[in-house]
């Protein structure tokens, strides 16, 4: 998946929960914030589905469990 696709999904499922979404540039690393939780992605063009999925986990206390399947 694009790192892009994954920025995105990420905005448009904080947006639907009312949650504040933040991103920030790091050296090598995004910071993105979703709410009060925050963690790194690789600056990469593109991410393997494995590696999404563990990401995308992660926030799984501010926007639901298994939010990215709805």
């Amino acid at each position: 998946m694009k790192r892009r696709e994954v920025i995105d999904r990420l905005r448009v499922a904080a947006k639907k929960n009312g949650l504040a979404f933040w991103t920030g540039e790091l050296t090598g690393h995004s910071e993105i914030r979703v709410g009060s939780t925050s963690h790194t992605l690789k600056r990469k063009t593109e991410i393997d589905e494995t590696t999404v999925k563990k990401f995308f986990k992660q926030f799984n206390n501010e926007l639901g469990e298994k939010w990215w399947m709805r």
